[in-house]
Order: structure tokens, then C-alpha cells, then sequence
């Protein structure tokens, strides 16, 4: 195995109700923007609907975002019943840093509230390249922004 392959994990416990958060990650493209201003300039649906397996989105970040100014998404695979969403990015700079990379989200019922698992894959393209630790803070970030912004919804 390359030693250029990656997987980063992550779990985020959010406040939202399981159906509400899951529902507002399906919605990415109308709420992503709304609950992260500073991140997100704009999410276009580019092909298909936005929301099923083959659309791909188109994700502007804002001035002053580091590293990238866009990324073109590809959704992979839904499971509504278990609530995971899998994409990959197919356009944009991560993949000058990344030859591949994969993420996958699922969120379950945790107390009152979800929990958020994010999990990426990815082949760095050499060996200089360093862990998407930043991608990893961003998702984090993403879901508490959502979060905050779904229970002030």
C-alpha cells in the first residue's frame, strides 16, 4: 500500500434532532451558504438535482478561504434508511494537493441530539503534501455551524 493514502475520522455531536440534521445536509446547497457565510460564496447544482446519486455540485468558497476558491462534488451513494452520504471531489485545487479524495458522512441519533460521523480517503499527491488536517477542521466546523444555525431555524 502507498504510503500516500489516507483516511482521516471524525465524530461531531450536534444538538439537532437525527431526521432535522440529516434533512439539512441533504439541503446543502440552499442551507451550507446560509449557515456558513464566511466559508461558502455560493453552491450550484451543476448536474442532476443536487441531491441524488451522479448530481454534481459546485462549491465557491469565499475570498480569503485558504488553499481553495472551488471544488466540484460528485455524490457517490445515499443510504436514506441509514442516513450516509458518500462524494468525491471531481474538480477544483484540492485535487492539486490530493490525487483522490473521498468523503463520507452518517449521521445517527445520539440522546436528544445526532452524531456526526465524517470520514475522508484520500491519495496525497507526493509524499510533501500533509494530512487534509484543515479539510478535517473545516467539516467540523461546517456541522457546528449548521447545527447552530438548524436549532436558531
Amino acid at each position: 500500500m502507498s504510503s500516500n493514502l489516507g483516511k482521516i475520522d471524525v465524530e461531531v455531536e450536534v444538538k439537532t434532532p437525527v431526521d432535522k440534521f440529516w434533512n439539512g445536509i441533504r439541503d446543502s446547497t440552499n442551507l451550507f451558504p446560509k449557515a456558513s457565510p464566511n466559508e461558502y460564496k455560493s453552491i450550484e447544482v451543476v448536474e442532476g438535482d443536487g441531491k441524488s446519486v451522479g448530481s454534481v455540485l459546485l462549491i465557491k468558497y469565499t475570498e480569503g478561504f485558504p488553499l481553495v476558491t472551488f471544488s466540484k462534488e460528485k455524490i457517490e451513494s445515499i443510504d436514506e434508511a441509514n442516513k450516509t452520504l458518500v462524494y468525491s471531489v471531481i474538480d477544483g485545487e484540492t485535487l492539486k494537493y490530493y490525487k483522490s479524495f473521498k468523503g463520507s458522512l452518517t449521521v445517527t441519533p445520539k440522546g436528544n441530539g445526532s452524531l456526526v460521523k465524517w470520514c475522508c480517503e484520500f491519495e496525497k499527491a507526493s509524499d510533501e503534501i500533509p494530512e487534509p488536517q484543515i479539510i478535517k477542521d473545516f467539516a467540523v466546523k461546517n456541522f457546528k455551524n449548521l447545527d447552530a444555525y438548524l436549532i436558531g431555524a
